[in-house]
This record gives structure tokens, C-alpha cells and sequence, in this order.
């Protein structure tokens, strides 16, 4: 049988590369492996693959390590690299992708999410070699690779923000329906926005449910406290804007970027008196400005723990009489001139 594709799997667990290798027979790729760091590097340096399944939690040299010496070599950077690794927490999986790793599975995955994202890489990474290997130099047919790529990384971004997502509804009141509606509020604002593309709807349609994902590093005492918080309690809650920056910041694609913003800035005001910068008016991000609308506008329609739902009159009341002090007030013109649609989007 041909070997279309040879992957190297590191891991310092014999069993988990034996089940790795398992799923992926059936497609008939080659497979070496390595037990440590330090061996995958020598067999990267003696051998040509076309992947890289690695994990992180080795002894000596770590997985993180593995990948930066990889981006630094010019002859290892092209090569795709799959972190598989038990480390689920948001921390791991942004140093990943900082280091240089085009996808992250965490353990115990599904046989087919294994198969189907090593098959993406490995088409994506094989049509990079033809394009380089031929030198092709017709511009149409660049534009049309380079659209196809980013829209996989589009979908690994939004795959990501999907599993971050659940992470934040487990430990949170906030259900996954909210997270949706505040989605779809966003969208419906940008889309009436006279300054914003329908790209940019989208992309803040994809980037808003990552609004809260700070609250991950907030205590569950604070975070599911029954009743309201202390002044000490609610300036430790407020840093989850700053905690989700410390995430995102160094996010280089544009759906991730607009969820940083989005993160660091949905809990300023039009006035200045937010936080967690006090930025005033326009020098809120517009992502921010608009999220911030949506994120409150549910919160008051919906039970929390902490207090009953809000009627819809008292809601859209208080977002009305709070134009120009905590919500910018084109977005609030824009929120009563097309409220029936935000009606329709509250009943999901």
C-alpha cells in the first residue's frame, strides 16, 4: 500500500501514540515517533515529514520548546504542527498557537475530529509545497490558495472560540443561549452601523461570544455568589476584562483580535467611567461599544442568580435613558429604530 503522507507523533506515552496511530492507518499514512523533545528534533533533522502530532508534557525538553526550535529552523517551519495533549486550559492552548502550532485536540478526542484535522493540514500543507516547488506566479491562482487558507484558519478560529465558549458556559450562570443572543444582537447592530461592512458584521458575530472569557479566572465564590457583591468582591470581578486581554493579546488573526477587543473593552462607558481603562466615547473599540449594548440588554431581559428578569419596556427604557452615558448613542438610535428585531432575537 502507498504511504501518502508521513507524520511524526511525539509523546513520552507509548499507548497514547499507539492510539493515535490506530485511527490514522485506515488513510495510509507512514508514521515514526518520539518519546521526547529532544528525539523528535533529531528525526526532524534526518527525515522529511509532512506533520507533526505533539504533545506537550514531556520530560527535558517540552513541546512548547519543540515547536519554537521548529519556527526557528528554516527547513522545519513549513512543517504543520497539531498539539495533542491532555492541557485544556485557555492558558496551554494560547501559548500553542503563540509557539507557532497551527491546531490544538485536546485528550480524549474522537476518532474522526483526529482524522479530519490531520487530513486538512496535510492538504493545505501539500498545496503549499506545490505552489512553492512549481514557483507559480500567476496572481489569480495565488489569491485563490491564499483565500482557501485563510478561510481554514477561519474555521480553526472559530472552532476554538466554540470549545472556549463551552468552557465559559461550564463555569458560569451564563447559558449558551445567552452567549447566542448576544451574538446575534451584535450582528443585527453592525449590520445597521452605517461604518461597518458586512465582513465586520460577521466577524463580530464570530468574535462576541468570547465577550466573558475572563471569567474563567475569576474565584467561584465571587462568580456564583447568590446575592451582590462586596466592593472588594466586584473589583475582582472586573478584572476578567483585563484577565482576557492577558489571553488574547498576542492573537495575530483577525477573528481572534476582534475578541480581544471585545473582551477588553464591552464594560467601558460612552462617559468614561467604565472600566477596565475608563476609556471615553469613540475610543471605545466599536466592537466593544456594540457588545456592550447587546451583553446588557440580555442580562436585564434574562434571570440570573442574582436577580429576576427585567420586563422588555423596563430593558429597552434603560438602555434608552442611558444613551450618551453608558452606551453610545448612534447604537441606541439604531437598537429603537430596529427593537421589533431585537424582540424577535430575545424570545431564542
Amino acid at each position: 500500500m502507498e504511504v501518502s503522507y508521513n507524520i511524526l507523533i511525539v509523546d513520552d506515552v507509548l499507548d497514547n501514540i499507539q492510539v493515535a496511530m490506530n485511527i490514522l492507518k485506515e488513510d495510509s499514512y507512514g508514521f515514526s515517533y518520539a518519546k521526547s523533545g529532544e528525539e523528535a528534533l533529531k528525526l526532524l533533522k534526518d527525515s522529511g515529514f509532512d506533520l507533526v502530532l505533539l504533545d506537550i508534557m514531556m520530560p527535558g525538553i517540552d513541546g512548547y520548546e519543540v515547536c519554537r526550535r521548529m519556527q526557528s529552523d528554516p527547513i522545519l517551519l513549513d512543517i504543520p504542527v497539531i498539539f495533542l495533549t491532555a492541557k485544556a486550559d485557555i492558558d496551554s492552548m494560547a501559548k500553542g498557537f503563540e509557539v507557532g502550532g497551527l491546531d490544538y485536540i485536546v485528550k480524549p478526542f474522537h476518532a474522526n475530529e483526529l482524522l479530519a484535522r490531520v487530513k486538512t493540514h496535510l492538504e493545505l500543507y501539500k498545496s503549499k509545497k506545490v505552489l512553492k516547488n512549481n514557483n507559480l506566479s500567476l496572481q489569480t491562482k495565488m489569491e485563490i490558495e491564499h483565500n482557501r487558507i485563510l478561510s481554514e484558519l477561519e474555521a480553526s478560529q472559530k472552532d476554538m472560540i466554540f470549545i472556549l465558549t463551552e468552557l465559559v458556559e461550564s463555569i458560569s450562570d451564563e447559558t449558551g443561549k445567552h452567549i447566542r443572543r448576544v451574538a446575534e444582537y451584535s450582528r443585527l447592530l453592525a449590520h445597521y452601523h452605517k461604518c461597518i461592512s458586512e465582513e465586520d458584521a460577521n466577524i463580530i458575530y464570530h468574535a462576541s461570544p468570547m465577550h466573558d472569557i475572563g471569567k474563567m479566572a475569576i474565584p467561584d465564590a465571587i462568580l456564583h455568589k447568590d446575592g451582590a457583591l462586596t466592593e472588594d468582591e466586584f473589583n475582582i470581578m472586573k478584572t476578567h476584562t483585563s484577565k482576557a486581554h492577558e489571553y488574547l493579546k498576542m492573537a495575530s488573526r483577525k477573528i481572534m483580535k476582534a475578541a480581544d477587543l471585545i473582551a477588553y473593552e464591552h464594560h467601558e462607558k460612552w462617559n468614561g467611567k467604565g472600566y477596565p481603562q475608563g476609556l471615553k466615547g469613540e475610543d471605545i473599540h466599536v466592537f466593544g461599544r456594540i457588545v456592550a449594548l447587546a451583553d446588557v440588554f440580555d442580562a436585564l431581559t434574562h434571570k440570573r442568580t442574582y436577580k429576576d428578569a427585567w420586563s422588555v419596556d423596563d430593558a429597552v427604557s434603560y438602555i434608552v435613558e442611558h444613551s450618551g452615558t453608558q452606551f453610545d448613542p448612534y447604537l441606541v438610535k439604531l437598537f429603537e429604530e430596529n427593537i421589533d428585531e431585537f424582540l424577535s432575537i430575545s424570545k431564542i
